[in-house]
């Protein structure tokens, strides 16, 4: 009897993951085709740069760049379940900086707070520490690119990218607002 639980419960647990990693996989993959493509109503890779650059994340091509292969990238690889710490690290790193410019709307969406990039950041990371379950590519594999200790590595490195892309939006930011202020 223990056997046939313990098995169900492992069916169960990957399913569940397949799941996780094919909506936050699917999700973050189509937001970053709307940065390097225009795909699904997005502004591709100039629009979306010039916006970028209004954000404080200079050069705004080469961040929105980086932002599209994070999301897309991430994404597909998350829902293929391969290389998933570093799919995971990656998408999550890449929501930092998105939470980073919601964040002066407060927490929740409505309000154009960071709730939504904070869910997919989270799920994204919490997909890196738990592994993409049996359904996936990493598994097929023999976990070639999801060794255990990938997944402190690519969280630590993902996490350090994150805070020092922030940290220089957000400086720019701070030195922008006295500019501005005088101009009114």
């Amino acid at each position: 009897m223990k056997c046939h639980k313990s098995r169900t419960h492992g069916r169960r647990l990957d399913l569940g993951l397949l799941a996780l990693r094919l909506g936050t996989g699917g999700v973050l993959a189509a937001h970053g085709s709307q940065k390097l493509f225009g795909w699904f109503g997005g502004g591709g890779l100039d629009a979306t740069g010039q916006a970028f650059e209004s954000m404080g994340y200079a050069p705004g091509k080469l961040n929105a760049l980086a932002a599209g292969l994070g999301e897309a990238g991430g994404g597909t690889l998350l829902a293929l379940g391969l290389a998933t710490p570093a799919a995971g690290a990656a998408a999550a790193g890449t929501m930092a900086g998105a939470a980073a410019v919601h964040a002066p709307g407060g927490f929740f969406a409505q309000g154009g707070g960071y709730e939504y990039p904070a869910f997919l950041g989270l799920a994204a990371a919490g997909l890196a520490v738990t592994g993409p379950g049996r359904f996936s590519l990493d598994h097929k594999l023999g976990h070639a690119l999801n060794r255990h200790w990938m997944v402190p590595a690519a969280l630590i490195g993902g996490a350090a990218a994150a805070l020092t892309v922030v940290a220089q939006r957000n400086k720019r930011v701070r030195q922008a607002a006295p500019a501005e202020a005088g101009e009114s």
